[in-house]
């Protein structure tokens, strides 16, 4: 298949004006300048996409600043929106030191590897861009001596648990911390609790989000989880094809849901806590997701028996429901159930790339 191109239409638009009513406070970034890294994926580039149309709706004044490793990869995700104008650009890499000049109000940490094949590939690299990057972040809000850091964690940091409740902030299961393929929620959990350090030892303000299984238009064509494999199947052309039964329970969350729920607790979360961010109308099994695309996209699911490689890959968590009442509690809600989330999905990336 091509690669998927994002493609700013009207049923994008109408999203982003659904969430934009599900931020409590928002005219605290009225005037400020707020940096995103990890623009180019999947949660990142919704939250950037949310504040530019934020900016024009509401002529919030915010200054949009979209880091990452390749420039030129941001311009052409972001072909809508004028450079120079409607938001500008600072190179960034998480493995590397960086040097930025300016004052920057909030700085929204997306960025992260967060394929499960480059986790099984690259291990070592996992863990050094997680805890480097965010070193790096804590550093410069130390040293100027203001801002608000928002690190966007993982619903893996929970690991697993016998039961099937839904996990709060303060439950944490067991993990493999001998597992390579741990490298991801091991250096998750490193990188919060340096947040937290930082604020007692530094006194640097940080918040911390944990994200279900995000999903949605955003999606990256690298992408090789499973809730961006059905929609990418479909659009291909073909029937959803599934590894396993798919009995696996799962807290899934459309990316703009998700990204109104970051800009939530940025402006409205308490200084060191962690938040969820989970629908509750969306805890489903995987088979239940991939039900919810075959539906939308008129298609099958068969079954295929996974190689030993795609098996080492695959996501420790039997149980990866998260409860979303504290969060809920900010004023925060989500607005797309999952066979909503995923119609819109298939909608708009199909117009994307007719």
């Amino acid at each position: 298949m091509a690669q998927i191109i994002m493609i700013y239409n009207e049923l994008y638009f109408e999203d982003l004006k659904t969430v934009s009513s599900c931020i409590p406070c928002i005219n605290q970034l009225k005037g400020k300048s707020v940096l995103i890294t990890g623009c180019s994926g999947l949660i990142g580039s919704a939250v950037a996409d949310l504040l530019l149309y934020l900016n024009k709706s509401l002529n919030l004044n915010i200054k949009i600043i979209l880091a990452g490793r390749n420039i030129e990869r941001i311009y052409d995700r972001f072909s809508y929106w004028y450079k120079g104008k409607d938001y500008f650009t600072a190179v960034y890499d998480a493995t590397k030191s960086f040097k930025i000049e300016e004052s920057i109000d909030f700085v929204i940490h997306a960025a992260s590897n967060a394929d499960p094949k480059k986790f099984g590939e690259q291990p070592v690299e996992t863990m050094i861009s997680n805890l480097n990057g965010t070193k790096e972040w804590l550093e410069y809000l130390k040293k100027q001596q203001k801002g608000k850091l928002l690190y966007v964690s993982s619903i893996e940091v929970y690991g697993n648990k016998a039961s099937d409740e839904p996990f709060s902030e303060n439950y944490y299961g067991e993990l493999d911390i001998l597992n390579p393929r741990s490298s991801y929620p091991s250096s998750k959990r490193a990188a919060e609790t340096l947040c937290v350090a930082y604020k007692k030892e530094y006194n640097v303000d940080s918040v911390i989000v944990r994200p279900g299984h995000i999903y949605g238009p955003t999606m990256t064509d690298s992408d090789s989880r499973a809730s961006s494999q059905f929609p990418r199947d479909i659009l291909s052309g073909h029937d959803i094809i599934m590894k396993s039964k798919g009995e696996q329970k799962r807290s899934y969350c459309y990316c703009l849901d998700c990204a109104s729920a970051i800009i939530t607790v940025l402006l409205n979360g308490t200084s060191s806590e962690a938040y969820n961010i989970s629908n509750s109308k969306s805890i489903v099994t995987i088979k239940e997701m991939a039900e919810a695309f075959a539906k939308a996209g008129n298609r099958k699911i068969i079954f295929q028996l996974p190689t030993n490689q795609e098996k080492a890959n695959y996501n420790l968590m039997k149980n990866s429901s998260l409860l979303s009442e504290k969060i809920e509690r900010l004023g925060w809600k989500a607005c797309f159930d999952m066979e909503t989330g995923a119609r819109h999905t298939l909608e708009i990336l199909k117009d994307a790339n007719s």
